[in-house]
């Protein structure tokens, strides 16, 4: 096919996994010789004004016609169903995870979305996900029937293993500070752990939810653990692969993921993890390689990560991690997947 268009809300260059699966898409599109032409959105999705809706519609109706259309979910559920009738194009969806599922909405907010999300993907030609679980949850929840659902999960890069720090044991949490990635349970566990030999690195953005910034640091400043957990902010990707190099177990508390692609860089570096056994992440991570606790459960995850303490157990399950991270999946895989999705509804 000769391309597609890719409306993305906000700035595509942002650390988090979603807008990375993204990025990544269009990069490998291209060397497939598959031109994404990528349209950027107002950064105000999933609640645009009224004047962002205009000016979105606006850039989207101005693609050339016939042109097909893929809309990143953070945007796609936030769509008048109107607009992307009167778009006159096959669109696809590209859904990480349903928008009703963040944690810290209330409760109109979720079902203003819940109900903007299923009116807006009934018009999507396909819906594409990024894994078999967040694929039941828009059957279940959104109605959406499977025949229309395509799965293209993430891809990974071949990785050099982690050489770890030992002594103390470093742990790293990657995600956003933001309510549903709930480093604060992760703190709360690590309390627990006081006696123990550990240091932790939260890497993630800590510009986009302040209050939940300002928590996050009262909470560890209580618990006197100031000097052994770092929030660093975003990193860059070189900077990042250092923090993996210098792991010796990843961590996650996080409410819900629609897949977790920190977690399979974890495994792709030959990293045991402790997690949360939400969303996506028991089929991402596999049971040799990780140690999983209910989200919400401080006292869960701290056994996790007590466990892993031990040296022996922590190598075990290591070397299970890196016989997992051969059989990843690749990126060029992903997007041959949505490159046929796309040629498909363009006929």
């Amino acid at each position: 096919m000769s391309g597609f268009a890719f409306a993305i809300p906000g700035d595509i260059d942002l650390a988090t996994g979603g807008y990375g699966y993204d990025r990544r898409v269009i990069a490998e599109c291209g060397r497939a010789g598959c031109t994404v032409t990528h349209l950027a959105l107002p950064d105000t999705f999933p609640f645009p004004s009224p004047e962002d809706l205009a000016r979105s519609e606006e850039r989207l109706k101005a693609l050339p016609a016939g042109q097909p259309l893929l809309i990143d979910g953070l945007a796609m559920g936030a769509l008048p169903a109107s607009l992307l009738r009167g778009l006159d194009r096959p669109i696809a969806a590209l859904v990480h995870h349903p928008l009703a599922l963040e944690t810290g909405l209330d409760n109109g907010q979720q079902a203003r979305l819940m109900t903007s999300e299923r009116a807006a993907l009934s018009i999507a030609s396909v819906v594409i996900v990024t894994s078999p679980a967040t694929a039941r949850l828009l059957e279940r929840d959104l109605g959406i029937g499977r025949d229309r659902i395509v799965v293209a999960v993430p891809g990974n890069d071949p990785c050099p293993r982690a050489r770890g720090t030992g002594a103390p044991m470093r742990l790293l949490s990657v995600g956003a500070v933001i309510p549903r990635k709930a480093h604060g349970i992760l703190v709360d566990a690590l309390a627990r752990l006081a006696a123990l030999d550990w240091s932790c690195r939260i890497v993630g953005s800590t510009d986009r939810d302040a209050d939940e910034v300002h928590a996050l640091r009262r909470r560890i400043e209580t618990h006197g653990l100031e000097g052994r957990i770092t929030l660093t902010g975003a990193v860059s990707e070189g900077a990042l692969a250092l923090e993996f190099d210098a792991a010796d177990l990843f961590v996650s508390a996080s409410l819900f993921e629609g897949y977790g692609m920190s977690l399979t860089e974890a495994l792709a570096r030959g990293l045991p993890i402790v997690a949360t056994r939400t969303g996506a992440i028991p089929e991402t991570v596999p049971p040799e390689a990780s140690l999983l606790a209910p989200p919400n459960d401080a006292a869960g995850l701290a056994e996790g990560i007590r466990l892993l303490h031990d040296p022996d157990r922590r190598h075990a399950m290591a070397e299970a991690a890196w016989r997992r991270a051969e059989t990843l999946p690749r990126w060029p895989r992903t997007a041959t997947t949505i490159m046929a999705t796309m040629q498909e509804i363009a006929r």
